[in-house]
């Protein structure tokens, strides 16, 4: 989560689990004037009491960029699929996409001068996966992962139906695919470092526009089939 344009700048807010430990210092390091705060994505109270931090730095100025990158994996088969697990994982990776920064969106969406979508306005960016499309369902050659890839294809449809309520509010809406990368969930055997995979998907967040809201795109740009 973070208020940026096209390019990003300096002040914003980043939300995690665990702001004090190294992640957060790392991101507290990247910005000016960036407010750290903890949240749990599947805690009313806790994604409330981030929206009223971020509110409170930014001031007037509203949310001009949301990312929710939360997420979590799961590589259940048919036979290992436990129900509980199932619906931890959409709590998280669907449930937790429909947060309560509409508000402070919405504020920024009505800045002075600003018309069209595009991130310098009022965007909301849902990080997914290509394992989420059903398009390419056969063609990705991955465990089943019932939990993960089912929740991912929801995250998807929840990003079009954002895109569709939100555009007269002036607010874009876009999922992305960052790729298969080094990370604890990707495991060190993912060929994209973070750094490669963030740079590619800020060239594609200063692209977009009023013609690629509700799209499904990789990191480099790519539309990818829902």
């Amino acid at each position: 989560m973070g208020r940026a344009g096209s390019p990003p700048r300096p002040g914003g807010g980043a939300a995690g689990r665990d702001p004090e430990g190294p992640r957060g210092k790392v991101s507290a390091g990247t910005g000016k004037g960036m407010v750290l705060s903890q949240v749990d994505t599947v805690n009313l109270p806790s994604i409330q009491r981030a929206m009223q931090a971020v509110g409170n730095h930014l001031k007037d100025q509203g949310l001009t960029l949301l990312i929710n990158n939360a997420g979590i994996s799961s590589h259940a088969t048919l036979c290992s699929l436990d129900s509980q697990e199932m619906l931890d994982v959409f709590a998280t990776n669907v449930v937790g996409t429909l947060q309560e920064f509409l508000p402070l969106l919405e504020q920024a969406a009505k800045g002075e001068g600003k018309e069209g979508l595009s991130c310098s306005r009022a965007a909301v960016i849902n990080i997914s996966s290509k394992l989420g499309s059903i398009g390419l369902c056969l063609h990705v050659p991955q465990a089943p992962m019932y939990p993960y890839r089912a929740s991912k294809a929801a995250q998807n449809m929840v990003t079009r139906c954002l895109a569709a309520e939100l555009q007269d509010k002036g607010i874009l809406c876009v999922a992305i695919h960052p790729g298969w990368v080094k990370t604890d969930m990707g495991t060190q055997e993912a060929p994209l470092t973070v750094e490669h995979s963030v740079r590619g998907i800020l060239t594609v967040l200063a692209s977009l526009s009023q013609d690629t809201s509700g799209a499904f795109l990789d990191w480099e740009g790519n539309s990818l089939p829902w």
